[in-house]
């Protein structure tokens, strides 16, 4: 047995011994206690079920979008040393102007205003 074949069938065996556990221990027996929601030992104010507002949603699309391009862009410097660096300048500018572009889109539509 190859070492990726290994890796593959510990690792599916693991995910379903973890989960076959969590279902097996876990129990589930809600009351008005544990369904009420928590806030400090204080009275709750209002409900705690709102849902969240897509303004929240779309900062945190940003952030992932732009922590993405970090990913992207780390292999930067190893790639320099290829036969064409200039291949490399390219693709890192065109990725860096796509996203300018989308940030200055979405700063002229107002999209991250956290407040109107």
């Amino acid at each position: 047995m190859n070492m990726i074949t290994f890796t593959l069938a510990s690792t599916l065996a693991l995910s379903v011994a973890l989960t076959s556990l969590n279902f097996w221990l876990t129990q589930i027996n809600p009351d008005s206690e544990k369904l009420s929601p928590y806030e400090c030992g204080f009275d709750p104010l209002g409900s705690a079920r709102l849902p969240f507002s897509i303004r929240f949603f779309l900062v945190a699309i940003l952030f992932l979008l732009f922590d993405l391009e970090i990913a992207l862009l780390l292999p930067l410097p190893w790639a320099t040393q290829l036969e064409h660096p200039a291949t490399t300048l390219t693709w890192t500018s065109t990725i860096l102007l796509l996203l300018t572009l989308g940030l200055a889109y979405e700063w002229s539509q107002g999209g991250l205003e956290w407040a109107e």
